[in-house]
């Protein structure tokens, strides 16, 4: 009763170079096989996917998940209806605290995989050296150092390594150059993303030069191509240039990147920044979609889950890049990323792919009406024709530099860690 099979649908992996129909059979929580007919045996479930595309569950490695006092709008599970099955929260106050707190929502029901950068200030701001936070997101602090400098709550001592990176906030508060190498240090050594604020193009410009070499990723590159702090075409190339160089990386805001050219609550670009970005788009400058939503949330964001799917098949409509290659800017690409800062192999053979063994995340999407018919996270369908189906709400993993992980804060705060 645990077997499902994806039946008829036109698969586009990236990561396989698949475009083509063919059938997925999935079994509990992983792929276990696609091939061109799978036959169904008594017991098995067939959801029928023709003239839809089945892609893998978008990964949307900046989107703020329940962050900044977030107690209505329910941010996973509009996310999850937009075909998001794995996103990671880069809150400015998300503290060494943000893996217990999330981690907590995640055991309590979340029906995508989930995990947190760190805000910058927060992580420098305890007694901690910096070699002995590097022993930490190693996972290697002895627990008498974390009580004696971190935290007297043992629930943040033994969770605060899950993270994925620290997020430098130029938008939120201004760090001195001895911090920012201080972060630098840090993230290299720990292996961890280190993703900047970028909006102004002369303060991400000083952020690069003080990488020497080491790797930083430019959060929602294009909004500096909205005029804030530098005329738009002008703000944008500087910060694509930079993107050029091996060490940096960059990804798009899928609503700035649409023809609306950006919310009106957040930022818009102009028409010829926007040119600027596709041109960078097709070039491969930049190949990570992001959404940063969402627009009803206490933390808006730049832009919104809903148009991840629209924003991936303009830019195939517009001649942009293939249908592959657009699918993935929010799947291979971010995986693979993911992977080579992390050094966990799982972000590449187990999300962003539909290989076999990899973990049953996918969006199945209308082309025409440009929604997810049905999204699967590791192999439970939580949504269904863009509504949310409450009773897979317990579907997510929390995911960290280690890959996915079971935190169980519930027992542990019970019983003894």
């Amino acid at each position: 009763m645990n077997r499902i099979i994806i039946k008829g649908g036109l698969v586009i992996d990236p990561s396989q170079g698949i475009n083509e129909v063919q059938d997925i059979l999935i079994d509990a929580d992983r792929i276990c096989d696609m091939r061109k007919e799978i036959i169904p045996e008594d017991g098995d479930r067939v959801i029928s996917c023709e003239g839809l595309e089945v892609w893998p569950g978008l990964i949307d490695m900046h989107l703020h998940v329940a962050d900044l006092f977030e107690i209505h709008t329910a941010t996973p599970y509009g996310a999850v209806e937009d075909g998001v099955t794995t996103a990671l929260s880069p809150g400015a106050g998300n503290t060494l605290m943000s893996p217990a707190l999330l981690g907590a929502e995640v055991d309590r029901g979340l029906p995508l995989n989930a995990g947190v950068y760190l805000g910058a200030l927060n992580v420098l701001g305890t007694q901690l050296s910096d070699e002995e936070l590097i022993a930490l997101f190693h996972g290697k602090l002895e627990s008498g150092k974390k009580a004696e400098k971190l935290s007297h709550n043992r629930v943040t001592n033994e969770t605060a390594q899950y993270c994925i990176g620290i997020k430098e906030h130029m938008g939120h508060f201004l760090l001195s150059d001895t911090w920012i190498e201080r972060l630098y240090h840090i993230t290299s050594e720990a292996g961890l993303v280190f993703m900047s604020h970028t909006q102004d193009p002369f303060h991400t410009s000083h952020l690069v030069d003080m990488a020497k070499g080491r790797e930083i990723h430019l959060g929602h590159t294009n909004a500096a191509g909205c005029g804030t702090h530098a005329e738009p075409e002008a703000g944008i190339k500087q910060v694509i240039d930079l993107c050029q160089k091996e060490n940096v990386t960059g990804e798009f805001v899928t609503t700035m990147l649409r023809k609306g050219l950006g919310s009106r609550e957040g930022l818009q670009m102009t028409k010829g920044s926007r040119e600027l970005a596709l041109e960078a788009v097709r070039e491969g400058i930049i190949d990570i979609l992001v959404s940063d939503g969402q627009n009803q949330s206490t933390m808006k964001g730049f832009g919104d889950t809903r148009d991840n799917i629209p924003c991936i098949l303009e830019l195939t409509e517009e001649g942009v890049l293939d249908r592959s290659a657009a699918v993935a800017m929010m799947t291979k690409n971010p995986a693979d990323y993911l992977g080579r800062i992390t050094g966990c192999r799982e972000w590449t053979e187990c999300y962003g792919t539909l290989k076999k063994h990899a973990y049953a995340n996918l969006a199945v999407v209308d082309p025409n009406d440009k929604l997810a018919t049905y999204v699967m996270t590791n192999g439970q369908l939580t949504s269904f024709e863009n509504r949310f189906i409450r009773g897979h709400g317990y579907a997510g993993n929390w995911v960290s530099r280690f890959g996915t992980t079971k935190l169980k804060i519930g027992d542990a705060s019970i019983y003894s860690i």
